[in-house]
């Protein structure tokens, strides 16, 4: 088919729930994804963080072909070897004791306020089962998750939304003491809100959370769909402030490129949840846990989160340089490792095209952040490239 036909073709028969460029993506190597056409494009944007190690990498694709030749699906009925190891490797790698597989990040955060009220209602002589979440969050798209993103714009048209959460301010925790209640099992955030516009929690926030969730018997949860798995320069984005949660998810780049979710927890909450309380048909699939085995194996490769810290700061610093050039352009400079956003005066999505046109993919995040989220892989060549495009277009737009 060609190029237009496949278009056409998308409008007639696929539910428009998204706006997509002209053009079709047929195969991607290393940091670089080809259209039909024979175009090549840099991405920095990496599926939404998912593809960590680029396109193509021989191990993941090895593995996948060798566990698809094995098993592709027996259901969560019957033991497989591959989730074992996957679970093992997260569970000796983190602050967690027990793992739920599922197959993405909105149904990892699924499970988590599933937990969450579980723990609350169950452990407690009187039933706690009300939530705080945060104002500017994003935490998927699902009756639940959109109940707790603190962004009124995907509330609308879907009410009414769940009820018992209670919003505070990001980085305010005088906002969020005054919310809790004895009714109140758990407080969820994100380290950094990524979708939100790349605001980074501080370390003092982050502890006083944790501190305020031992002091009245609360869950702190953390959303590390986007932002774990190296993406921040550690392997956890929790390492960097010396918080740990009791409950994480997880999904994004851990599958590399295949549909993964994953809820991490302390046994305390495993200790709440018994044989019944939840499921998913395709979590622990072989051929996406196999996949995972190998891409987390590589995460946690001496030297590689340390690579991905170093390259965040040389693409932050650069940004920084751009912003001193062009200061009424470029607002801030804001983010962590390979997860970096540069705040616009005009809207963001105004920058797409233009970079587009360049070969260069980039995102948005909020409505005034060019996101730039390359995969960890990327080499610093790479990172000017994109770079001194920015400033190409923003010196074009100040003639």
């Amino acid at each position: 088919m060609r190029t237009e036909d496949i278009i056409k073709a998308e409008n007639q028969y696929i539910l428009q729930t998204y706006g997509r460029p002209e053009f079709v993506l047929e195969r991607g190597n290393g940091v670089y994804l080809f259209d039909t056409e024979g175009n090549r494009y840099l991405d920095f944007v990496s599926g939404l963080a998912v593809n960590a190690l680029g396109y193509g990498d021989y191990e993941v694709v090895k593995a996948i072909e060798e566990q698809a030749g094995k098993l592709m699906h027996v259901s969560n009925l019957y033991h497989t070897i591959p989730s074992v190891e996957l679970a093992k490797s997260l569970v000796e790698n983190s602050f967690a004791d027990r793992v739920f597989f599922c197959n993405s990040g909105t149904e990892s955060w699924e499970a988590a306020m599933k937990f969450c009220r579980k723990w609350g209602n169950t452990t407690h002589a009187k039933p706690k089962n009300r939530l705080i979440a945060f104002n500017n969050s994003f935490h998927g798209r699902t009756y639940g998750s959109i109940s707790t993103t603190g962004q009124p714009k995907y509330h609308k048209g879907f009410e009414p939304l769940l009820p018992g959460i209670d919003f505070a301010d990001f980085n305010d925790l005088a906002s969020v003491e005054a919310l809790v209640t004895d009714e109140t099992c758990a407080i969820l955030v994100e380290p950094l809100q990524a979708e939100g516009g790349i605001h980074v929690g501080t370390p003092e926030f982050l502890a006083g959370l944790r501190a305020l969730c031992d002091e009245r018997e609360m869950l702190l949860v953390f959303d590390e769909i986007q932002v774990g798995c190296g993406r921040t320069g550690s392997l956890w984005a929790y390492e960097q402030l010396g918080v740990e949660p009791d409950i994480m998810t997880l999904a994004k780049a851990l599958g590399g490129g295949l549909p993964i979710g994953v809820a991490l927890m302390r046994q305390h909450v495993a200790d709440a949840i018994a044989a019944g309380d939840h499921a998913a048909t395709f979590g622990a699939n072989p051929v996406a846990c196999a996949a995972a085995v190998v891409v987390f194996n590589k995460l946690i490769e001496d030297g590689f989160v340390q690579s991905v810290k170093e390259k965040g700061q040389y693409l932050a610093g650069r940004l920084q340089k751009l912003q001193e050039r062009f200061p009424d352009k470029i607002t801030g400079v804001r983010g962590r490792g390979l997860i970096v956003g540069a705040v616009t005066e005009k809207p963001a999505a105004e920058y797409l095209v233009p970079f587009r046109e360049r070969d260069i993919l980039v995102a948005t995040a909020g409505a005034d952040v060019v996101r730039f989220l390359p995969p960890l892989v990327v080499e610093k060549d790479r990172i000017d490239e994109v770079v001194d495009v920015f400033d190409e277009i923003l010196r074009q737009e100040s003639e």
